[in-house]
């Protein structure tokens, strides 16, 4: 495709598009904002006049079959996504989705291949994958720093809802309350699971692990009330890979930590890497290393090629990594490589690392990966962030 201006609609207005899709778009030169739609008139309102956007459309399917629209990105919240994705792949358009894509893994690699079929470019919202600190230790980690990969421990320290009086959005009302709901390891625990399987670069062969409600009762928002609410506010894995190693994912809605609270840590045969994206004292990511004969681990600095143009370690997270994010996404398109990377596919295998999560804890025993053998893979969830 010729490098010309992309043209995008956003579907979707509210506090995440504008704290980091919106903007991110509007960073590149490469790309420009033509549309939002959203139900809500208020919120289309306030975002098209203060992001500038010239169109503003309830039904997102109105902009469809407009040939000046290149890429749909889907910031509707949980439940649309697969849908509206969908839709605009049918239509041949460009797709950036907010994770889940869908909570089977098999409807989202039926919309993966749906886009390969097309020729089109798929994206997920994996923000932290895009952070310049895991990407330069993806770097490392390619270049041998660590060796052979050992062990991964991921972590979602996240203290949002430790207060039950904070509320919870798109709460499953039709949920059966005597039974617990994934919530935190779909919401946050997928993008560590993202960063594991990345920077791991093995097939995941198994995983155990378990779930729990610690807050029963929480305030809804779309209620108002205090309401008895059965999901994962925390969660911990394990997990083999094919290759030997091993990995422990946790995830969290109320483990005290600032948001957005990630920590991944990788250990090899060689050496060892730590990455903190963990908002503090005005900087937003860290990353220490140490090698096998220098066992102290020291910070290193991130190198400017990991940044977009002018960003830096004290810009609000949501913007930098999302800046990162699109500017990919735009490289992809944009170029002739068939390479991508976060894309539809990788959603479809983060999301069965999730069912095989989930499918542990129902059973109370190991489950065996991929998933393609199974009866089935569980799909009931409620998302709370």
């Amino acid at each position: 495709m010729a490098a010309s201006r992309l043209r995008v609609a956003v579907v979707g207005t509210g506090s995440w598009a504008q704290r980091a899709h919106l903007p991110g778009w509007q960073r590149d030169s490469r790309a420009e904002v033509v549309a939002v739609a959203d139900t809500d008139p208020d919120a289309l309102a306030s975002a098209a006049a203060r992001f500038g956007v010239p169109r503003a459309v309830q039904d997102y399917r109105d902009l469809l079959d407009d040939p000046d629209i290149d890429v749909i990105d889907v910031v509707t919240g949980n439940r649309p996504h697969f849908e509206i994705s969908w839709d605009a792949l049918a239509a041949g358009k460009h797709v950036l989705c907010e994770k889940p894509v869908h909570p089977d893994y098999r409807e989202t690699r039926q919309a993966a291949e749906l886009a390969t079929a097309k020729g089109l470019k798929t994206k997920v919202g994996f923000t932290f994958r895009y952070a310049p600190a895991t990407r330069f230790a993806r770097e490392l980690i390619d270049a041998g720093f660590v060796g052979e990969p050992f062990m991964f421990n991921g972590f979602e320290q996240n203290s949002q809802w430790i207060d039950p009086a904070t509320p919870l959005r798109q709460v499953d009302q039709d949920a059966d309350p005597a039974e617990i709901a994934v919530s935190s390891i779909e919401g946050y625990g997928a993008p560590v699971i993202d960063i594991m399987h990345w920077w791991v670069g093995a097939p995941l062969q198994a995983v155990v692990g378990t779930m729990r409600n610690f807050v029963p009762v929480r305030m809804v928002r779309d209620t108002g009330q205090m309401t008895r609410v059965n999901i994962d506010d925390g969660d911990m894995w394990i997990a083999e890979f094919s290759s030997g190693a091993l990995a422990s994912i946790q995830s969290s809605y109320v483990t005290v930590g600032n948001y957005p609270g990630i920590e991944a840590r990788i250990y090899g045969s060689e050496g060892a890497i730590i990455v903190r994206l963990v908002d503090e004292f005005g900087i937003c990511q860290t990353i220490k290393t140490a090698r096998k004969d220098a066992v102290e681990f020291t910070e290193l600095d991130i190198p400017a090629r990991f940044f977009p143009p002018g960003g830096h370690s004290g810009e609000p997270w949501e913007f930098l990594f999302y800046s990162n994010l699109i500017a990919d996404f735009i490289t992809e398109i944009q170029g002739d490589s068939a390479a991508s990377q976060g894309d539809f596919a990788q959603a479809a295998l983060v999301q069965e690392t999730i069912n095989a999560f989930e499918a542990s804890f129902r059973q109370r025993a190991w489950v065996s990966f991929p998933l393609e053998q199974a009866a089935g893979a569980a799909g009931h969830r409620s998302t709370g962030g």
